[in-house]
Order: C-alpha cells, then sequence, then structure tokens
C-alpha cells in the first residue's frame, strides 16, 4: 500500500541478498565437505540442507531480479489514505 512517504530513490537489496547468498553457498558446501572429510556425517548432512536451502534462495532471488522492475506510482500520482478500518 503506497502512504506517500517512500523515498524516491529507493532501491531493492535483491543484488545485496544475492551476494550474502553466494557468500553462504560456499560455505555450506566447505562445511559440507569438511565434515564429510572428517566423518561428521550429521554436520555434514547439515550443511547439505543448508546448501539446499541457499539454493532455492539463490533461485528466487535470480527469478525476482530478471523479472526487472515493477510499476511504481510517479510523483503525479497523490498518495491516498488506508481504508478506514470499521470499529468493533
Amino acid at each position: 500500500m503506497r502512504t506517500g512517504s517512500e523515498p524516491t530513490t529507493a532501491r531493492s537489496p535483491l543484488r545485496m541478498r544475492f551476494w550474502l547468498s553466494l557468500w553462504g553457498l560456499a560455505w555450506s558446501v566447505f562445511g559440507t565437505v569438511a565434515f564429510a572429510l572428517l566423518g561428521r556425517v550429521w554436520w555434514a548432512v547439515a550443511c547439505g540442507v543448508l546448501f539446499l536451502l541457499v539454493m532455492a534462495d539463490m533461485t528466487m532471488i535470480l527469478r525476482h531480479i530478471r523479472q526487472g522492475p515493477h510499476y511504481q506510482p510517479g510523483r503525479d500520482v497523490p498518495p491516498y489514505l488506508p481504508p478506514d478500518e470499521p470499529r468493533r
């Protein structure tokens, strides 16, 4: 809902989330390999599950980045008030 107080130069944090996901991906792969070599099976499995979660998040982030910008009302569109909720 648009309130009229949004900054005019707001940017999406998707690129930052992508780079943080890439960092998490590297650490989850490192953790999986390291724990597997050390014989810590459950820790390796936990890092593997974390790897899958990071990949799912990165897939969603890349999809949103590829969708591009969506419609945002310009300065000529006046802000509107939230609808009045009936009191109980």
